[in-house]
């Protein structure tokens, strides 16, 4: 759902055009900043007053912070450069995969002569050394977070998968983001699956197709390509084959090289491929600006001697044309719900929200099957006349249910208001706090930070330059861009992130949102929370407006039960 890793685009935000039709965009711009780095897919918001976001801005709180300043007796003196060690020189930053990739990776990496300590063995930790290579140090991430982290400048080199590469350079092809070769591991595809028997002429027939993922970008130019007229993409956090076909038409999804693989997996959720999107295997990627400007040598030696993979695979593929309009072809006989639906639905949360959620549906006398009982299926069986379940991850829930897809959601106060915060007149709102799962969330520093309150940590930052950009990173995005200017940190920079985030400060951002139940892990990390935005629980969402008849009915008598459940927590 919306904020977190990315803005989401429900009925409540600014619909606009791009590629076909229609594509869901989000409406919610940032203000009174320098910039705000979201996903690559979103807009670039302008400054405050209408200013371009790459002009400086006067920072905020001028006073206050030379305030803050004197009290602290901070005096200003020479910033060293980024990545700079202790005896002089720059370190070399390379950033490196966790997942999938990591054990194959690490294990090309050895017999390079670039060995990670620790990388290879799935250590917890965030960042290691090279051995033998001391102007080198190894930091791990989300492959998502990859290709931005390269292109912002904050690392140097970095080897992730192909397609989170395109996906970036695909909305920002100037971004700072160069690939240098492919590798010979990790190869997958994008694919456009449909339900069994869809086809692509029937796809393109279909008025305001509605096709989810988490490739938005890549998306977009697909369906641009295939000659889909009239289109919506939904962006998703993940699983958009749990989509279809009740809730969307389509959905474009990562899927093995091997074709037989990959129609097995797509079989089990009644989907087959309708065409090719992209293809790639991990590639390595460098800054522009750093290759040209520094001596890498000491890591891209040994990262270009790594088996290269095929480099037309490595490419994004040329995709096969459509044939236009498609006028007076059959569209798809929709199985997408209305509004007048008779059927009440139900959203049931994936991962590790779905422990409280068993809970809190069985001090309401609710129990599904398929649910919650050593396996979850995508579709629990109800023994309630006209109630349907389907389970999705929560942080789509808010988008979701405003799109009109479900009548109740169970997901967390978190997500609602990273959704809200990037669509305020989203048309969706909490019916009930369930009261479990709870924990609090807010801005995280590092404990070392001589400060007590979020203004002194900002004079603190700036006392060598009054006009840095603080970092915030995140994944909740529009929470985040919302914080930095309820708390006039003037220029700043939100930065997407994708988990692993206790890693981010102090090195990568100054600021962390980030969500803690007992601060347990934050004090391992040497972290503390200097500043609470809310207390988050998990609780049940629906439309703002009732829906009708029995649906409305049901609605009711289920928002009782699960209230009267959470007034024994």
């Amino acid at each position: 759902a919306g904020g977190g890793r990315a803005d989401r685009r429900t009925a409540g935000g600014d619909e606009r055009p791009r590629g076909g039709r229609c594509r869901l965009r989000p409406g919610a711009r940032g203000r009174g900043q320098l910039r705000v780095l979201h996903r690559p897919h979103l807009p670039r918001p302008c400054g405050r007053r209408g200013l371009p976001a790459g002009r400086p801005l006067r920072p905020h709180g001028g006073g206050d912070r030379r305030a803050a300043r004197a009290r602290l007796g901070l005096r200003r003196r020479p910033a060293a450069p980024r990545g700079a060690r202790p005896g002089g020189g720059v370190v070399i930053r390379v950033a490196l995969p966790r997942g999938d990739l990591r054990a194959p990776l690490a294990a090309r990496l050895r017999a390079a002569g670039f060995t990670v300590e620790g990388y290879e063995g799935g250590s917890r930790a965030y960042r290691f050394p090279v051995e033998g290579r001391p102007g080198v140090l190894v930091r791990v991430f989300a492959e998502e977070d990859i290709p931005i982290q390269v292109a912002l400048g904050q690392y140097d080199l970095g080897i992730t998968s192909r397609a989170w590469v395109d996906e970036l350079l695909a909305r920002y092809p100037l971004d700072s983001l160069t690939p240098l070769r492919p590798l010979d591991l990790g190869g997958r595809r994008l694919v456009l699956a449909a339900p069994e028997g869809v086809t692509l002429d029937r796809l393109a027939a279909t008025p305001g197709v509605r096709v989810t993922t988490s490739h938005p970008n890549l998306a977009t130019r697909a369906l641009n390509y295939l000659r889909v007229p009239d289109y919506r993409v939904i962006e998703v956090w993940g699983q958009p084959e749990a989509w279809p076909p009740e809730d969307a038409d389509a959905a474009i999804l990562s899927v093995p090289l091997d074709e037989a693989a990959a129609d097995a997996d797509l079989a089990r959720e009644g989907l087959a491929v309708v065409a090719e999107v992209q293809r790639g295997t991990a590639t390595l990627v460098a800054n522009r600006d750093t290759l040209a400007s520094r001596d890498l040598a000491e890591a891209l030696g040994p990262l270009l001697a790594l088996p290269a993979g095929d480099r037309d695979a490595a490419e994004a593929r040329p995709l096969p044309r459509g044939n236009g309009r498609n006028g007076g072809r059959e569209g798809i006989a929709s199985r997408r719900y209305s509004g007048d639906r008779g059927v009440f639905r139900l959203a049931l949360p994936d991962g590790h929200a779905q422990p409280h959620t068993v809970e809190a549906l069985a001090s309401a006398g609710l129990r599904f099957e398929g649910y919650g009982d050593g396996a979850t299926d995508r579709h629990p069986r109800s023994g309630i006349e006209g109630l349907e379940v389907k389970v999705i991850r929560p942080q789509d829930m808010p988008q979701a249910v405003a799109l009109g897809c479900f009548d109740l959601a169970l997901t967390g106060r978190d997500w609602l208001a990273a959704h809200l915060a990037a669509f305020p007149l989203s048309p969706v709102a909490e019916l009930c706090d369930l009261r479990r799962s709870r924990y609090r969330l807010g801005a995280v520093v590092p404990e070392d930070v001589p400060a007590e309150t979020i203004a002194e940590a900002i004079a603190w930052w700036r006392r060598d330059n009054p006009e840095r950009p603080i970092r915030v990173a995140s994944e909740y995005v529009a929470l985040a861009d919302q914080y930095a200017r309820e708390r006039h940190l003037g220029r700043y920079q939100v930065l997407p992130i994708s988990g692993a985030s206790e890693g981010f400060v102090p090195d990568d951002a100054e600021i962390l949102i980030e969500g803690t139940e007992t601060g347990s892990t934050l004090r391992a990390n040497r972290l503390r929370m200097i500043d609470v935005i809310m207390e988050s629980t998990n609780c049940a969402i629906g439309s703002t407006q009732r829906p009708p008849g029995v649906r409305g009915e049901l609605l009711d008598e289920l928002v009782e039960r699960l209230r009267a459940g959470a007034a024994e927590v």
